[in-house]
């Protein structure tokens, strides 16, 4: 096997694949990225055996073969190299050679056959997906996905398949992130999956935006994004998410209309003085205003005052600071509603021009 790349070339293939490949391994095998060379193809496999990333490049001076190359000594090799530079990759018997200009370095390899590979996706749905769009479905719902909670469904992203929509929606019991995305042609039935933590930072990492179109492959057990250059495919959580249609409150008929920047800005004050512990603030709304009280044990305390388009009046709410101000950043609109209906209910937050995306937080008792 041998093949040639400019090292910028080489590198983007590179860093999209290391990324899945796990610092700790249980199979040695795992650490190496499973290099293949067809027909002047180059493809660069990676996988952590819940999520797979293939991504491949046009190759020249190439001489077909497979192996497997370990994946973090290759990728820190390549980047330490100067810009520019044109990089060699060849094999003889288990050593890799890599060289470019004076530079020469020989890696130890295992054999392809070793290589787990991840069991064929038997798609019972496809769709196809604006690259922009899931991209930004999942960037404005992946941080209200749960961590390590022992109610293992929720620490992943549910995609739901409906009609002509695609929703992602993420909570963590404590807060809900909910947007969706019209697509061209809907799913043949309804469909939910779950895709762990792990496989959507990988395929959040890997969109780029743009105007491309991807294909989405929806087996049993498995996700599969295909763009022309990358392949990647994730493990699905076995589990049923809660119904969160249930979640959104509603008859919250109380809105409170206020500017997105300035509303973030007096919660990002006040939170300096809340506690450290439950980050609690709280809201109190009036005609034309909103209050924002913070306090501490310390005995100390923030107050802010910030103008609102409302008509709502003696109604005051406590909520954990962290989640609003992590709604508030995946809203995009210059204005922001807040619908509210009591003390103990939860509130929504949506932007003011559209209910494409939709942010529920629970209230806190201070």
């Amino acid at each position: 096997m041998r093949f040639s790349l400019q090292r910028e070339v080489f590198l983007k293939p590179l860093a999209q694949v290391v990324n899945v490949v796990e610092r700790r391994q249980t199979l040695p095998v795992l650490a190496n990225l499973l290099v293949q060379v067809r027909d002047g193809q180059l493809s660069l496999t990676g996988t952590d055996l819940e999520v797979e990333m293939v991504a491949r490049h046009a190759v020249d001076d190439a001489q077909d073969g497979e192996t497997t190359i370990p994946a973090r000594k290759l990728f820190e090799i390549v980047r330490a190299l100067p810009d520019g530079s044109k990089v060699t990759v060849s094999q003889s018997g288990d050593k890799i050679t890599v060289s470019a200009g004076r530079s020469r370095f020989t890696l130890a390899s295992l054999p392809a056959n070793d290589f787990p590979s991840v069991d064929e996706v038997e798609a019972t749905e496809r769709v196809r997906v604006p690259e922009a769009g899931l991209k930004e479905l999942i960037e404005r719902t992946a941080f209200a996905m749960a961590q390590q909670d022992v109610r293992y469904y929720l620490n992943g992203l549910l995609f739901d398949l409906r009609d002509k929509v695609l929703r992602c929606v993420a909570t963590d019991g404590h807060r809900l992130a909910l947007c969706e995305s019209p697509l061209d042609a809907g799913a043949q039935a309804k469909r939910q999956i779950i895709v762990p933590r792990k496989g959507v930072q990988e395929l959040q990492r890997l969109l780029e935006g743009g105007d491309r179109e991807l294909e989405l492959e929806v087996g049993r057990n498995h996700i599969r994004v295909k763009r022309d250059d990358v392949t990647f495919t994730s493990k699905l959580i076995d589990g049923r998410f809660p119904d969160y249609e249930a979640v959104i409150p509603i008859g919250a008929d109380r809105e409170v209309k206020v500017d997105r920047e300035v509303l973030r800005a007096a919660l990002q004050r006040a939170a300096i003085l809340s506690n450290e512990k439950y980050r609690g603030v709280r809201v109190e709304v009036s005609p034309g205003q909103l209050k924002i009280n913070a306090h501490n044990p310390e005995q100390e305390e923030a107050q802010e005052e910030i103008e609102a388009d409302t008509r709502v009046d003696g109604l005051a709410i406590g909520f954990n600071v962290n989640y609003l101000l992590d709604a508030l950043s995946a809203l995009r609109d210059e204005h922001v509603i807040l619908q509210l209906r009591d003390a103990n209910s939860s509130a929504l937050v949506r932007e003011a021009g559209s209910e494409k995306c939709r942010h529920v937080v629970m209230p806190l008792r201070l």
